[in-house]
């Protein structure tokens, strides 16, 4: 069967949109630039949000003292090892708040990102309170020469969520940002997490009807993972009984009821993380890597039949 975004998948996936995009294999190069945030800098919050720590997600590699084409270089050489397939590279600003920067350090950084032979375009990790309709302009004019993917955290669609885990925003400034970015043609992402403390798994599945309602292109879940030395694990340590984890075949399932809700349009980037064990506060999945997690997850959706967005026209 060949389903709404074009194969035989039974999700709009990340690998595809690219296919269908580009015509061949893409791969992602991080990048960290020395952005802060203003979680972190004392503009809003000096503890960050509860749930950080960067190191656990930023490659060896990406190291600001570097230049942005030194660290590009590095990327590019350590994945042409890993994919032999990758034929151009999207250039990933990922570490902390990557728009929170007066404009000329904006162009400064991107310009030198996109002026690299192997990039062909760039993705850009921020947060929603960090862009303005000038900044959004800038990425606008990059768009019609380069594949230009701005990604918002947004972790949940519930205000009472985000000010536990110390957000800064609300689900308000979020809605704002993604429309203002999509309406001028830029490619939009957004970052949820799911099982913070407080949310049911009902929650969670509700939860995807404002998520269909946002111009998204591409959206990323992943389960909550405690790290080392942040204020959710010592949350977690005075109290265990706030949290739950599930199995990684729970959460596949969980999983599964909310791509069944998501509008086929959006692109699945990924549905869960990992981490180096050093970074983990508790057992987690251990090694599981995410091509196995994929592979699960495909299993899962042939044997019950289910895809993507088949209740989405229920809603």
């Amino acid at each position: 069967m060949i389903y709404p975004w074009g194969d035989s998948r039974r999700f709009n996936s990340y690998a595809a949109h690219f296919k269908r995009t580009f015509g061949h294999r893409m791969q992602k190069v991080t990048v960290n630039a020395g952005f802060t945030c203003p979680n972190r800098d004392g503009t809003i919050s000096t503890g960050g949000c509860t749930f950080c720590n960067n190191a656990a997600f930023t490659p060896s590699y990406c190291n600001p003292q570097k230049s942005i084409t030194e660290q590009i270089d590095e990327g590019v050489e350590f994945h042409r090892r890993r994919y032999r397939t990758a034929e151009q590279y999207l250039a990933y600003f990922q570490s902390f708040s990557n728009t929170y920067a007066p404009l000329e350090r904006l162009r400064e950084c991107y310009d030198e990102a996109l002026a690299h032979p192997a990039v062909a375009g760039i993705v850009v990790g921020t947060r929603p309170d960090c862009v303005d309709e000038q900044k959004l302009d800038y990425f606008a004019s990059l768009t019609r020469e380069k594949y230009v993917t701005i990604e918002y955290g947004v972790e949940s669609c519930y205000d009472t969520t985000l000010a536990r885990i110390n957000r800064g925003h609300d689900f308000a400034t979020a809605e704002r940002a993604i429309r203002l970015t999509a309406e001028r043609g830029i490619h939009c992402g957004a970052h949820f997490i799911l099982g913070l403390p407080g949310e049911s798994d009902e929650m969670l599945i509700d939860q995807v009807q404002k998520i269909n309602s946002l111009p998204l292109t591409t959206v990323k879940f992943h389960q909550l993972q405690l790290f080392r030395d942040t204020a959710l694990a010592a949350e977690y340590d005075e109290h265990p009984e706030r949290f739950r984890f599930w199995s990684v075949e729970e959460y596949i399932d969980l999983f599964i009821e909310i791509l069944r809700r998501l509008r086929p349009e959006i692109v699945v980037e990924r549905f869960a993380g990992e981490a180096p064990p050093r970074y983990h506060h508790t057992e987690g999945w251990g090694l599981v890597r995410n091509e196995t997690l994929l592979a699960m997850l495909d299993k899962r959706l042939e044997e019950k039949n289910y895809h993507q967005g088949e209740f989405f026209n229920i809603f």
